[in-house]
């Protein structure tokens, strides 16, 4: 896997912000992270605030075995490579990383942002990751457009009714 696939690790991505950082004293670095699976447009207004931000977005994104612990069975829909993919295809991301943990605490460590950027389905204070925010000095954002939209909510549009009659005999 490739830089380009998200195949770029939390070490080597940690060393090229830094170097980024030598080189323009003042970058604001935004680490925004979920699951994408199924890549709607709440993930694109969510992603495009959180680059308004700072300087250089990073999207830390739930790989397959993370996915499939926070949704279940059946999930991701969409590989990790494919969802690396299409986050790198937009143009408000810089940076993709995946991480098999259920929380961003390792890889907010490691990455040290000026901000951390979650969707409006949560508050600071309601944030897993805010103790480690808190501690490291990163600032908390919360941005997109009011929860409207779901991956989960499509998948359930998308499956057919049970008792459908197709599937009586």
């Amino acid at each position: 896997m490739d830089e380009r696939s998200g195949g770029l690790d939390r070490t080597e991505l940690a060393r090229r912000l830094g170097r980024m950082r030598e080189d323009r004293p003042g970058l604001r670095v935004v680490v925004a992270n979920g699951c994408f699976d199924l890549l709607h447009v709440g993930h694109l207004r969510f992603l495009a605030d959180a680059r308004s931000r700072g300087d250089v977005q990073v999207v830390a994104h739930n790989t397959d075995v993370s996915v499939r612990a926070l949704k279940g069975e059946g999930r991701p829909l969409v590989p990790f490579a494919e969802r690396a993919e299409l986050l790198l295809g937009l143009s408000c991301v810089d940076f993709v990383v995946g991480f098999d943990e259920l929380t961003l605490e390792r890889t907010l460590r490691a990455l040290r942002p000026d901000v951390h950027a979650k969707g409006t389905d949560y508050a600071p204070e309601t944030l897993p990751e805010r103790w480690i925010d808190e501690e490291l000095g990163i600032e908390i954002a919360i941005c997109g457009d009011e929860k409207s939209h779901s991956a989960t909510a499509l998948v359930q549009r998308l499956a057919p009714p049970r008792g459908d009659a197709a599937t009586r005999s």
